[in-house]
């Protein structure tokens, strides 16, 4: 396996640091694809043995250079309302990077894709979905389409959503979720442990979808095992559905979908799969904690200052 190249796009993201870390630990050559070869995150990448490669998921040229010669690729697209998207970035984007990025491992040839996609995606015809879980149902349809060697992954919400801006607000825990209202979570960096996984072993994991899951927990909960990991108080303060929708209709559907139906991954089968996946306690004793602690001091020196 050591002389076999996998190519991963939005390698500078949270997902794409994961799955390239993994894959550099588990002896795979890894070529990092991003819009900025020399960003602070690319060149952590090329520090850690990636080997950096400028390819833009709208320029299928570019994708199809990148992906020369190499046995896998590792597909993520960004989500509208993603972290570094254009204000103007819409799901309609997101659809044609993915199959722009489709469209170069075919040419390319490649033998194994892994596509993060996202759970609940494949319930598609039993309910009406969100934009953005429509929008990675779109790209996994269009790989089925073309016939390639394809495994996908449908992680749930991010353990890490919990560290900065968007949680975080006035002293507590903000969402639009209702306080008993259970959300499934995952780690990042256990999506980059199965997907080492999977291209370790393509004979079980081509053809393969799974939707992955680590802990099961209501914002009260998330809130209380925050609040014990960097000894603060942090209450629970839920966003009006209302405040919401008049920030932007779609994020408002996506949390109703959320507090009505949910992802429904199965925690126990991830757990088959990779015994090692942490909870959310866990996460915050390894990874979390800390940074949401650098977070938080960061905010109130800002609010000092201001």
């Amino acid at each position: 396996m050591t002389d076999r190249t996998i190519v991963v796009t939005g390698a500078t993201g949270l997902q794409g640091r994961a799955v390239t870390k993994h894959l550099l630990d588990g002896g795979w050559q890894v070529r990092a694809l991003t819009r900025n070869p020399e960003g602070a995150p690319a060149k952590a990448l090329a520090r850690a043995g990636a080997r950096i490669v400028r390819a833009e998921m709208e320029e299928v040229s570019s994708l199809v250079d990148a992906a020369e010669g190499a046995y896998g690729l590792f597909s993520v697209q960004p989500t509208v309302g993603s972290p570094g998207t254009a204000p103007g970035f819409s799901a309609e984007d997101e659809v044609r990077w993915g199959m722009n990025v489709a469209e170069a491992a075919r040419i390319a040839n490649i033998g194994h894709i892994v596509f993060s996609s996202i759970a609940g995606a494949d319930r598609h015809d039993s309910e009406t979905l969100p934009t953005n879980l429509v929008s990675k149902w779109r790209i996994e349809q269009h790989l089925a389409k073309l016939g390639l060697p394809v495994t996908v992954l449908r992680p749930v919400s991010f353990m890490e959503n919990y560290t900065g801006e968007y949680a975080h607000q006035g002293g507590s825990l903000v969402s639009g979720l209702a306080p008993d209202v259970a959300l499934q979570i995952m780690a990042v960096d256990d999506v980059g442990v199965v997907a080492e996984l999977a291209f370790s072993r393509p004979q079980e994991w081509i053809g393969r979808a799974t939707a992955l899951a680590g802990d099961e927990l209501t914002p009260v909960q998330i809130a209380a095992h925050i609040a014990t990991a960097i000894k603060r108080p942090l209450p629970y303060a839920q966003i009006p559905m209302e405040t919401i929708r008049a920030v932007n209709e779609e994020f408002a559907l996506a949390h109703e979908w959320l507090g009505e139906r949910g992802y429904r991954a199965d925690i126990p089968a991830t757990r088959r799969i990779h015994p090692a996946a942490m909870d959310f306690p866990t996460w915050l004793q390894r990874i979390g904690a800390a940074q949401i602690t650098e977070f938080l001091d960061a905010q109130e020196s800002r609010g000092r200052d201001a």
